[in-house]
């Protein structure tokens, strides 16, 4: 709900008891600002946030011919919170082991899921370059912060490999598969990522398709259609197969 705090425009976000975001707090006081929205206050079951309500919105750029330019931004976003922190890392985050164990129930459903799942514990067990994962970047949890720039709101709060930041990227966005399905854009955007992030591109692709199979488990277990996060995970399986 937007509130104000003071004069300033603020966000209140009331957690269920359910909710994957309970770790959120943490990981926003440990950014600190950089590159996300700033924390102003907590408790167990509520969040008050800066808010970040410019006019320009990454979602609305990818559709209207901006696709590129809103993964330039969406790279920008991830090198922020990739820098370096004073600050000690936050105890409470979910490591990458514990967030896959939905693709994992649900490997036998497809061959496809099974080769998804494959290739998540081939990753987790190689895994490099621990850091905090905001681990559900897409366009529009990504906003215009105005002259704070672009901030990433609605974090997961993980712990693992760096690379898997930019895996929901390919796939999004979401649910616009005229733009996303395209093995051309996968290995485009997987190129970008990697040339701006340091990464490399075999692991971007990889993690892309782990966490393609992973989406479509969570749409599984909603009882909604995965049909979209499995032609991702199509199209992904022979990339990451030739890499």
């Amino acid at each position: 709900m937007p509130v104000r705090r003071g004069s300033s425009p603020a966000m209140l976000k009331v957690l269920k008891h359910s909710s994957d975001e309970r770790n959120a707090a943490a990981l926003l006081r440990y950014w600190d600002g950089d590159g996300a929205v700033r924390l102003y206050e907590e408790d167990e079951s509520a969040v008050l946030l800066e808010r970040a309500d410019g006019s320009r919105s990454l979602m609305a750029m990818a559709l209207s011919g901006g696709d590129t330019q809103a993964a330039e931004i969406l790279a920008e976003t991830v090198a922020r919170l990739y820098a370096r922190r004073a600050s000690n890392i936050p105890l409470r985050l979910t490591p990458l082991s514990e967030w896959f164990s939905s693709l994992y129930a649900h490997e036998t459903v497809t061959p496809l899921l099974g080769h998804c799942a494959a290739v998540a514990r081939g990753l987790l067990a190689t895994e490099r370059d621990i850091v905090p994962l905001h681990g559900d970047l897409h366009h529009d949890n990504v906003l215009d912060g105005g002259e704070r720039g672009w901030l990433a709101v609605d974090p997961k709060a993980l712990i693992g490999e760096r690379t898997y930041e930019v895996a929901n990227l390919l796939g999004n966005p979401f649910p616009y598969g005229d733009i996303v399905h395209s093995p051309d854009r996968m290995q485009r955007l997987a190129q970008l990522y990697a040339a701006r992030l340091g990464l490399p591109v075999e692991r971007v692709l990889a993690f892309a398709l782990a966490h393609a199979g992973l989406s479509a488990s969570w749409h599984i277990e909603e009882d909604r259609d995965p049909a979209y996060r499995l032609r991702c995970a199509d199209i992904l399986s022979p990339l990451v197969d030739a890499s």
